[in-house]
C-alpha cells in the first residue's frame, strides 16, 4: 500500500479514548519516536496513551524518552495486568509482524478492543487488526507527523525530538534513496516545532560507551566481501559482548559501515543469540 486511508485513521482515533501503544523488539528511534510522537498527539486530543514495549529500550537510546513513558511487558508491567487495564484500543507503530513482537503476542491475540497498525515496511502478518501502511514512507515517524496534521494537532517540542530522531535515523540521515523533497519539508517541520538536529546527532553518536567503540571494532575487522564486492558482511559472536562489555543493543547501525565500503550494494550482519 503506497498511502494510509487518512479518513479511517482519523475515525479509529476519534472512535476511541484510551490507547496503549507499542512496537517491534529491539527498539529503534523510528520504533521508539513513533511511539513517543504518536502518544503525545493523543494526549493533546485529550485522550490517554500508554506504551508498553516487548523489550526495554536500550541505554543508548534512552534521551529519547527523557520522561520514561515506555514500559515493558512482563518486566514493569505483567502480561494480565495490562490486559485487565480499562484500555479500549491498540496501535501497533513500524512493524506488521508476529515474529517482531516477541511477549508482546500474547496481550494483542488477547487484547478484546479495537487493534491498528501504523507502519511503512512491506511485509505483513495478520494481526487481527486494521492496516494503516505506506510501504513508500521513509520511516513511520514521517506517518506520525502526517497524522498530526490529519488530526489538526499541532507538534510540540516534546513531540518533534522524538519523531526528528525517527526520520532522521530510519533515513541513514537523509542519505538514503528513500529521502525525497517532501522528507526535507518534513524535517524543516520538526525543527520548527522545537527538534534540535544537532542535540540529537550528538546524543545518539557522541555518547558512546567503551564497550559499544570495542566491539564495533571487533565487528568492523570481520567485514568480508563477496559477489564481486556487491556484498558486504560480517559477524558477532556471543562472547563478543562479554569480551568488550557491550549490549546487544550496540551492534545498532554498525551495519552501515559496510554499506560505505566502495562498490558495496547490500551488507549483512549475522549476531549469534
Amino acid at each position: 500500500m503506497s498511502t494510509v486511508n487518512w479518513p479511517e485513521f482519523v475515525a479509529f482515533i476519534q472512535q476511541h479514548q484510551r490507547f496503549v501503544l507499542t512496537s517491534h523488539l529491539r527498539p529503534d528511534c523510528d520504533a521508539l519516536g513513533s511511539e513517543l510522537g504518536m502518544a503525545g498527539v493523543l494526549e493533546a486530543l485529550g485522550k490517554e496513551a500508554r506504551i508498553v514495549n516487548p523489550q526495554a529500550t536500550p541505554p543508548n537510546l534512552a534521551f529519547i524518552d527523557p520522561h520514561n513513558k515506555i514500559e515493558t511487558i512482563n518486566e514493569t508491567v505483567p502480561t494480565a495486568d495490562l490486559l485487565a487495564a480499562p484500555l479500549d484500543a491498540l496501535l501497533i507503530l513500524d512493524t506488521s509482524a508476529w515474529q517482531q513482537l516477541g511477549p508482546m503476542r500474547e496481550f494483542i491475540q488477547k487484547f478484546r478492543g479495537a487493534k491498528a497498525v501504523l507502519d511503512h515496511h512491506v511485509s505483513e502478518d495478520d494481526l487481527g487488526a486494521t492496516s494503516f501502511k505506506n510501504t513508500t514512507a521513509e520511516a513511520t515517524g514521517r506517518l506520525v507527523v502526517d497524522a498530526a496534521e490529519q488530526l489538526g494537532v499541532p507538534l510540540t517540542p516534546a513531540m518533534a525530538m522524538p519523531l526528528f530522531a525517527a526520520l532522521a535515523t530510519d533515513t541513514g540521515w537523509f542519505r538514503f534513496n528513500s529521502t525525497t523533497e517532501y522528507t526535507y519539508q518534513v524535517a524543516a517541520k520538526l525543527t520548527a516545532a522545537g527538534a534540535q538536529p544537532a542535540s540529537i546527532y550528538r546524543d545518539l553518536y557522541e555518547q558512546d560507551t567503551l564497550g559499544r567503540v570495542r566491539l564495533r571494532g571487533l565487528i568492523l575487522a570481520r567485514f568480508e566481501l563477496e559477489m564481486d564486492g556487491r556484498l558486504a558482511h560480517t559477524y558477532v559472536r556471543a562472547s563478543d559482548f562479554a569480551q568488550t562489555g557491550a549490549l546487544p543493543s550496540d551492534t545498532e547501525d554498525v551495519i552501515n559501515a559496510g554499506l560505505g565500503v566502495a562498490g558495496a550494494e547490500a551488507a549483512v550482519i549475522l549476531v549469534e543469540q
